[in-house]
C-alpha cells in the first residue's frame, strides 16, 4: 500500500499539470479528484474499500485542446502505467480489427516495464560492481593460485611477492581507471546471452491472439537452453550490454511480474481516444452502426471490469481508471449505448483554445514549443531568442489559420514554429556559425509567414 506522501494532494496534482497544460481547468479538477481517490480507497480500512470503484471520465473537446496530455501528464504525475488506444481500431469478435483485451495485456506491459525499471534502480550499485569485475577479468585475468615457488618482482618501486600478488595490484590499479573511466574505448570480448527462442508462425489458421503467442514462445524458450555468445566491444558498450544482464539477473521476475499486476490493476490508466467514432450517430460520416455498436459491447466488460488473461497473470479491471475522449463533432455522448454511458460518470467538456491561450502555451509550460527550438538550436551553440511581440504574432497566425481552414487546437503551433524556423535549422551550421546570436522578433515573422493564412495547401506541414 502506498504511503500518504507518494500521493499529490488534489490542489497539488493541478499544481504539477498547470506546468504543462494551459487552461482547462474543469478538467484538470476532475482527474486529480480520481487520482486521489485512488489512494483514498487503498487507505480505506474496512471490507467495503474492495466495492469503491473509479469514476471514469470522459473528456468532450475538439482535437488539440489537450485531452491526451492531461491523461499522459497524470500518469506521469502517479507512476503509474498508462496506455493510449484509439476506439475505432477495435472491432467486433470476428471482424478484422484489434482484440479489446489487448488494450489490457498492452497495460501489463507498461506496468511490467515500470516495475522493472524501480528494481533495477535498487539493484544498480551491485550490477555495477558486478560489471566492474567482468570487464577486469576481460583486461586482466586472474593468476590461478600456484603452488610453485615464491619469486620477487619490482613494480614501480614496490617489492611484490609473487605472481598472484603482481597480479592483483595490476587489477586493483586497472579496477580504478575502471571506475574512473579511462579506459572506455579500449576493446574487449565478452560473453553476451543470445535468445535461444525459436520464431513461431502462426497456428490453427490465424486464430491465436497475439497474448497466446507470446506465451508459447515464452514457454519454448524457457524450455531451451541458454546460450551465450562472444563479442568483441569497447568497454563503454561493455558496460551498456552486461548491465542490462546484470540488473536482470539480480531482480526476481516472479516479484515483478506480482508487483505488476497489482500496479496495473490498482493504478492503471488507460485513455480511450476517439470514442466518438465508435458511437451511432457517427454514421452520418459512414460505416455500419451494428459494428459501432459491437466495439462499444466488447469494451463494456472491461471497463465495468473483468478478469483478462495476460503472459503475466491475470489481472482485474474493475479498479483501473479509464479516462475516454472524443470530439463529437457528428456524434453526442447519448449516442453510445446506455450501459457504456453509465461507465462514464464525469463528463468534462474541454474549451476551445483562444489567441491568449496560444500565446501562453507558446511561452509558459516547462515544454513550451519556444523553449523546445532553444535548446534544439542550442545544441549547436547557437543562441536564439522570440520577443513577446514574436510570440503573439505566431499566435496569431495559428489562432487565424485554425480559423480559416481546420481548427487543430495547439498542434497548429507545430506547424506554423516549423514554417518559421526551418530555414534557421537548415542553415545550421553551414551558413549560421557557432556563437551566433538570432533575435525572433515580429517583423521576421511576418517575414517568413507572409501569406500563409492565404495558402491553404499546408499538407507538408501539417502532423
Amino acid at each position: 500500500m502506498l504511503s500518504t506522501d507518494q500521493y499529490l494532494t488534489p490542489k497539488e496534482i493541478v499544481a504539477e499539470l498547470d506546468k504543462y497544460i494551459i487552461g482547462q481547468d474543469s478538467a484538470k479538477r476532475n482527474v486529480a479528484i480520481a487520482l486521489r481517490n485512488r489512494w483514498r480507497r487503498m487507505n480505506v480500512k474496512t471490507e467495503i474499500q474492495g466495492e469503491i470503484v473509479p469514476n471514469n471520465i470522459l473528456m468532450i473537446g475538439a482535437t488539440g485542446v489537450g485531452k491526451t496530455e492531461i491523461a499522459r501528464r497524470l500518469a506521469k504525475i502517479a507512476d503509474a502505467p498508462f496506455v493510449k488506444v484509439e476506439a475505432s481500431k477495435f472491432t467486433e469478435v470476428g471482424y478484422v480489427g484489434r482484440d479489446v483485451e489487448s488494450m489490457v495485456r498492452d497495460l501489463v506491459e507498461q506496468a511490467v516495464a515500470l516495475v522493472k525499471t524501480h528494481k533495477k534502480e535498487a539493484v544498480k550499485e551491485r550490477a555495477e560492481e558486478a560489471v566492474e569485475n567482468i570487464i577486469l577479468d576481460a583486461l586482466i585475468p586472474p593468476v590461478k593460485k600456484s603452488t610453485s615457488a615464491m619469486s620477487t618482482v619490482e613494480s614501480n618501486g614496490d617489492a611484490v611477492t609473487d605472481d598472484e600478488d603482481l597480479n592483483e595490484r595490476t587489477r586493483e590499479r586497472f579496477r580504478e581507471k575502471i571506475k574512473n573511466r579511462e579506459l572506455e574505448d579500449r576493446k574487449i570480448d565478452i560473453s553476451v546471452s543470445q535468445n535461444s527462442s525459436p520464431g513461431v508462425g502462426m497456428i490453427g489458421g490465424g486464430q491465436m491472439d497475439e497474448s497466446s503467442m507470446m506465451n508459447i514462445q515464452e514457454m519454448i524458450g524457457n524450455m531451451m537452453p541458454k546460450k551465450s555468445k562472444k563479442r568483441k566491444v569497447t568497454i563503454a558498450d561493455a558496460r551498456k550490454l552486461l548491465m542490462e544482464e546484470e540488473s536482470s539477473r539480480l531482480i526476481d521476475m516472479d516479484e515483478v511480474k506480482d508487483e505488476a499486476i497489482a500496479k496495473a490493476e490498482n493504478t492503471g490508466i488507460i485513455f480511450i481516444d476517439e470514442i466518438d467514432k465508435i458511437a451511432v450517430g457517427a454514421s452520418k460520416k459512414g460505416g455500419p452502426d451494428v459494428s459501432r455498436e459491437g466495439v462499444q459491447r466488447d469494451l463494456l466488460p472491461i471497463v465495468e471490469g473483468s478478469a483478462v488473461n495476460t503472459k503475466y497473470g491475470v489481472i482485474n479491471t474493475d479498479h483501473v481508471l479509464f479516462v475516454a475522449a472524443g470530439a463529437f463533432h457528428f456524434a453526442k455522448p447519448s449516442d453510445l449505448i446506455p450501459e457504456l454511458q453509465g461507465r462514464f460518470p464525469i463528463r468534462v467538456e474541454l474549451e476551445s483554445l483562444t489567441k491568449a491561450d496560444f500565446v501562453r502555451i507558446l511561452s509558459e509550460p516547462k515544454n513550451a514549443l519556444t523553449k523546445q527550438y532553444i535548446a534544439l538550436i542550442g545544441a549547436e551553440d547557437v543562441n536564439v531568442s522570440f520577443s513577446d511581440e514574436a510570440v503573439e504574432e505566431i499566435a496569431s497566425i495559428a489562432f487565424d489559420i485554425n480559423a480559416e481552414i481546420e481548427n487543430i487546437g495547439a498542434r497548429r503551433l507545430h506547424t506554423v514554429m516549423s514554417r518559421l524556423l526551418n530555414d534557421i535549422l537548415f542553415d545550421i551550421p553551414d551558413v549560421i556559425g557557432a556563437n551566433a546570436q538570432i533575435v525572433v522578433d515580429k517583423t521576421m515573422v511576418q517575414e517568413k509567414l507572409s501569406g500563409m493564412v492565404e495558402n491553404r495547401d499546408l499538407s507538408q506541414y501539417i502532423l
